[in-house]
């Protein structure tokens, strides 16, 4: 079975802390995951100052340069580093040292973003949050602007509250590859290597009580370390 790809999306969470940055780093690694993923935005263009949130995001927007930090600590780690990247500067800092692009659900019908990072013939991984839905909640077909890019499912709620009912019975690499996942605790990613993803991506945190919106809905090291070796057992056919 092929090896389900298991991303900490550390996001935002170590809110502009470049050292709470690098130990997240190293406990992602420590808990098994492939990949330790960022966000790369301008603040200033998705927001603005007086909506909510638009402070933590602030505190946790990225310089080049300590983006640069976080991407060479990865390399040294031995954690790919990945990052859903906002704008086409952000393209340019990376462009040469990442192995694929994320596209975020806020940025799925940006077709120039896509377009650029097309150009670099790399796989792109995107989130569905915002993709059109049927009245019951259940997605609609998405037609992928790139014959390269896995979707993912998601819903674009912090914490988000999934039923079976919306939940793929199915994931495939034709359709849905993996989910990326924003609820409370691991239920549904566990269910979602059951039905055949091969990529889980779950908000990572060292602490449900550090300060941050997305906090509370990230999976905490023991919980990560948990699911990890969930996803480890079930490609050797061991399933509970």
């Amino acid at each position: 079975m092929e090896k389900i790809k298991i991303i900490a999306e550390i996001g935002h969470n170590h809110n502009g802390n470049m050292e709470l940055a690098t130990t997240m780093i190293d406990e992602a690694k420590n808990c098994g995951a492939d990949i330790a993923k960022f966000q790369l935005y301008d603040v200033d263009t998705i927001k603005e100052s007086w909506q909510s949130r638009y402070q933590e995001l602030k505190w946790a927007e990225l310089s080049r340069e300590q983006n640069q930090r976080i991407m060479d600590h990865c390399k040294k780690t031995g954690i790919e580093y990945m990052a859903s990247v906002f704008d086409h500067t952000r393209i340019e800092w990376i462009g040469d040292q990442v192995k694929r692009w994320k596209i975020a659900s806020r940025s799925f019908y940006d077709l120039d973003l896509w377009a650029a990072m097309e150009g670099s013939g790399l796989p792109i991984i995107a989130s569905t949050g915002k993709c059109p839905r049927n009245p019951d909640g259940t997605m609609k077909p998405v037609k992928v602007p790139y014959d390269k890019a896995e979707l993912l499912f998601c819903i674009s709620e912090y914490p988000a509250h999934i039923t079976s009912e919306i939940f793929p019975a199915k994931f495939s690499r034709d359709t849905l590859a993996g989910f990326s996942d924003h609820t409370i605790g691991c239920y549904w990613a566990r269910e979602a290597i059951k039905r055949g993803a091969a990529i889980i991506e779950k908000h990572f945190t060292l602490s449900h009580r550090l300060p941050g919106h997305n906090q509370k809905h990230s999976v905490e090291p023991w919980e990560l370390k948990d699911l990890v070796t969930y996803a480890r057992q079930y490609e050797r056919g061991i399933t509970y």
